[in-house]
């Protein structure tokens, strides 16, 4: 079944038994799934980033150069980040206005566009409460959507410019209804469409099924790939990993 579902989507490489550790190959990039919303990206350079960082990301020494944060839920953030991690880019504004983030290391850029969360039942809605941080590495672009509540306006879509890849949440009720996050990652056209946040194989199913009209997918499950330029999918694919903490 997963040399079936791998062959589905051809000119992806798929990491089915990898360590971190293991140096990333020239011109590509690594994306490995932790767990929830919480990614390891890994450049050719050395330079590693962590999205959704709540602090652990499993039984290693292992300090990344970047961390992302979003602090709609505790799962997202850590109010004591590892104070050894080089940037560590808040996705929420503050009392003085909006963070804007656009971090330049070797082999990777970071920056991030904020959209708004919703409120608690009965609250008001927080204006810039979660960023869509951008990855520019080895010459693609991937987007994680963060805790993602409502469509990105035109403007906030002309910021967040052309995904490659990218990481979209879909449990379809605390962040974006699954109907507008499918729609929204139409619009995208990325090659590669990582889901994430989800909470059962019956919401994950729902996704799937609505994207598979115009999306390949791979339910192979590995828990990281290798992306470059040279080996994205000739079709849009959907690409299902497993979230695994990083182990030695």
């Amino acid at each position: 079944l997963c040399i079936a579902s791998a062959d589905a989507a051809p000119g992806s490489e798929y990491l089915l038994i990898a360590s971190f550790r293991d140096p990333v190959p020239d011109y590509s990039f690594r994306i490995s799934f932790l767990n929830h919303s919480m990614f390891l990206i890994q450049a050719p350079t050395g330079e590693a980033a962590v999205t959704d960082y709540t602090g652990y990301v499993g039984n290693v020494e292992f300090v990344p150069d970047v961390a992302t944060m979003n602090n709609a839920h505790s799962t997202h953030w850590t109010a004591s980040p590892d104070p050894a991690i080089p940037h560590v880019l808040e996705g929420w504004a503050t009392a003085d206005g909006p963070r804007e983030h656009h971090v330049e290391l070797d082999g990777m850029l970071v920056r991030n566009v904020h959209t708004d969360v919703r409120g608690q039942v009965g609250g008001p809605a927080r204006g810039n409460g979660n960023s869509i941080f951008v990855f520019e590495v080895e010459g693609l672009c991937v987007g994680h959507l963060g805790h993602l509540h409502h469509f990105p306006d035109e403007n906030q879509l002309a910021a967040i410019g052309r995904l490659d890849v990218v990481m979209a949440p879909v449990d379809g009720g605390m962040t974006l209804d699954l109907p507008s996050m499918i729609a929204l990652l139409k619009r995208f056209k990325s090659s590669v469409v990582i889901p994430m946040h989800w909470f059962s194989e019956g919401s994950l199913g729902t996704f799937v099924a609505g994207m598979q009209d115009e999306f390949d997918i791979d339910d192979s499950f590995a828990d990281s790939l290798e992306v470059s330029l040279a080996t994205l999918p000739d079709r849009p694919t959907v690409v299902l990993l497993a979230p695994s903490f990083l182990r030695e």
